[in-house]
């Protein structure tokens, strides 16, 4: 009995002090969001980091603010280009399993894309937005209510147009690229991107709240759509149909979820050590603002962290950001149904959880 007092005493001497420090730091996350609420930075949404087993979360405002229905850990919200992040690492599996030749042209792979472009793109220039396939070419594409039966059909809008820029040559970003990617994926595992993805990136990662959004679904826990315009007033959106883009940014999430995926991609769940680190090394590309690797940013050696990679995820009723720091066992996550709010999300990330990484890792 006293072996088992004294067993008892040390547990709570050991991890008592890590548990408060937990709280505290929850409930000041937890005061941080819901400051931003007040002062009208975003309707609703959530911060979060994982730093080894410990977890800060915290939610603050509305999913449906005309309902007054608050948002919570389990919310439903958009996800963006995060989407894209998620692709990368299903293609690279594919790679891994030596179906797909990153360096042979697409038309290797999609023999009904139009061949002026498809035998000059490869995948590795898709997974690096290097392809030269352009962007959304108007609002009309980016606030699309125009329902594509599949990422062949999807390909439709853009697949006859220029390209951009000489494959190879530089990045230029690009979801509709990342459309392309997920119709290789396709072709190579002889499934549906949403089943390849199920099987093989969300269920080993034990992400069960992730999916493909469908326009004409009705998700019981899903966040409505806002925006925040000029003046700081936050408006409700009109709902935007998605599938024109699913691979690269059609996907909805919760911040539990992203954290587990990010935790997979540290802890080499999905991919191997070595094609982590070919999917985040530099290309040497010419680039606009942070350099990009295959479905991630790559944002540097911070001081603290260590070498920091992520992505950033902004659509209609959404501004997303996932980040990791494996010399840290870290991810951090940031999500709110709030458009054009990028800005203040990233201020979250590097003021707040960014520090809050370095306090939980120092206690190992």
């Amino acid at each position: 009995m006293r072996s088992l007092i004294i067993i008892t005493s040390l547990f709570f001497y050991s991890f008592g002090p890590l548990i408060a420090q937990v709280d505290v730091l929850t409930t000041e996350l937890d005061q941080i969001l819901q400051k931003d609420v007040a002062d009208g930075q975003f309707c609703g949404g959530t911060a979060a980091i994982l730093v080894g087993d410990k977890e800060v979360v915290a939610v603050a405002g509305y999913r449906n603010m005309e309902a007054k229905i608050p948002f919570e850990r389990g919310t439903l919200n958009r996800i963006a280009s995060i989407a894209k992040s998620m692709t990368a690492v299903a293609a690279l599996q594919l790679y891994e399993q030596g179906k797909l030749d990153l360096d042979l042209p697409i038309e290797t792979y999609l023999p009904n894309y139009p061949k002026r472009h498809a035998s000059r793109i490869t995948t590795r220039q898709l997974l690096l937005h290097s392809s030269g396939i352009g962007e959304y070419k108007s609002s009309k594409e980016t606030e699309s209510t125009i329902q594509y039966n599949s990422l062949a059909e999807a390909a439709t809008v853009f697949q006859d147009r220029d390209l951009v820029a000489q494959p190879g040559n530089a990045e230029h970003y690009t979801s509709y690229g990342y459309v392309v990617l997920g119709m290789v994926i396709e072709v190579v595992s002889g499934q549906s991107y949403e089943a390849y993805m199920k099987e093989n990136i969300w269920a080993p990662a034990g992400m069960d709240q992730t999916g493909v959004e469908r326009y004409d679904q009705i998700y019981e826990n899903k966040s409505a759509l806002y925006h925040r315009k000029k003046r700081g007033k936050i408006r409700l959106s009109k709902t935007n149909n998605l599938s024109n883009r699913i691979p690269g940014g059609g996907i909805y999430s919760t911040v539990d979820d992203l954290l587990k995926f990010g935790k997979a991609i540290i802890n080499h769940t999905l991919i191997k050590e070595t094609t982590f680190e070919m999917m985040t090394a530099e290309p040497g590309l010419a680039y606009d603002g942070n350099p990009y690797g295959m479905g991630w940013f790559i944002y540097g050696e911070n001081p603290e962290l260590g070498e920091v990679f992520g992505h950033t995820g902004g659509q209609t009723g959404c501004t997303s950001l996932l980040l990791i720091a494996p010399e840290k066992d870290a991810v951090m996550v940031v999500m709110n149904n709030t458009a054009l709010t990028m800005s203040h999300t990233f201020g979250i990330a590097i003021k707040h959880l960014f520090p809050m990484v370095k306090q939980l890792s120092e206690q190992d």
